[in-house]
């Protein structure tokens, strides 16, 4: 997964743990695409400021799924379901058992998971 999808997941699950102020400055980095400077301005701290807080926030953020677990809980899902997707479309044009047997197991993982 490429670092902006990362961030932007783990900003999804875990953002509002974060502080007003330090969500303020993160979401104007990374989704709003502003320079350090113009956060600074903003603001009303220095650009080092801006950059020290920005780290933070991803530290924290990556230190929550480190604990609980629920961006890779929820790619996991993701691609079960996908997965069962394919297996059901697989399993209308042909009816094998087989088939039959996979999707379920997958299922109960998927339950089991959450």
């Amino acid at each position: 997964m490429n670092e902006i999808m990362e961030q932007a997941l783990l900003y999804d699950f875990y953002g509002e743990l974060l502080t007003a102020h330090q969500r303020s400055v993160y979401e104007d980095f990374t989704f709003n695409d502003l320079s350090l400077g113009e956060i600074a301005e903003i603001s009303g701290i220095s650009r080092q400021g801006v950059h020290d807080l920005i780290r933070r926030c991803q530290k924290q953020l990556a230190e929550y799924e480190s604990r609980l677990h629920l961006v890779e809980k929820f790619i996991s899902a993701k691609e079960k379901i996908s997965e069962i997707q394919g297996l059901f479309q697989e399993y209308q044009k042909s009816g094998g058992k087989e088939l039959q047997r996979r999707i379920e197991n997958l299922l109960r993982d998927l339950s089991e998971n959450f």
